[in-house]
């Protein structure tokens, strides 16, 4: 399942976001949007995980967690629309 975690504080990185998630079980990736000019964090990002319950608990356990000082906001990923 495709995690959206949304708010995230613009020094988290893709390894901290997998960290977080891996106490709710196994993370396939973890990536922070960069912008492609700065390279500046966009503040928000995406995690896979393979087992959708462990990506379901974790959802509704991180919703609006705080991680460094900001409420992050986690649902799953919806399909882009081009």
């Amino acid at each position: 399942m495709n995690i959206y975690v949304g708010n995230l504080h613009y020094d988290v990185t893709g390894d901290e976001l997998k960290e977080i998630f891996e106490e709710y079980g196994e993370v396939d990736s973890a990536k922070v949007i960069t912008d492609k000019y700065s390279g500046r964090s966009k503040g928000f990002g995406f995690v896979e995980m393979k087992n959708d319950n462990e990506a379901l608990k974790s959802i509704d356990e991180l919703n609006g967690a705080d991680i460094k000082g900001r409420n992050i906001k986690v649902s799953q990923a919806r399909p882009r629309e081009y």
